[in-house]
């Protein structure tokens, strides 16, 4: 497990790449511009869906962080199947 140090600057890291993510995706939506460009990546309104992934996917991360940071476990997916005997 990592230190607290470590994640901290992590998630520091994914809020300012969300940060970024977000505004991109309302800049394009909007149709204030017709590209958008996000460090190397220059993305247009045809490249929304990835954008969409990719914020669920730092939320996601960021959620996972802060879990780790107030001492609890990473989530686990579950599964359960319901039987009929």
């Amino acid at each position: 497990m990592a230190s607290k140090t470590v994640i901290k600057s992590r998630l520091e890291f994914r809020r300012k790449a969300l940060e970024q993510a977000q505004s991109a995706y309302l800049a394009l939506l909007s149709g204030q511009v017709k590209s958008y460009a996000v460090g190397s990546r220059n993305l247009t309104r045809l490249d929304l869906p990835q954008l969409e992934e990719t914020i669920a996917k730092l939320e996601k991360e960021i959620d996972g962080l802060e879990e780790e940071l107030r001492g609890g476990k990473r989530r686990k997916a579950v599964g359960a199947i319901p039987r009929d005997w």
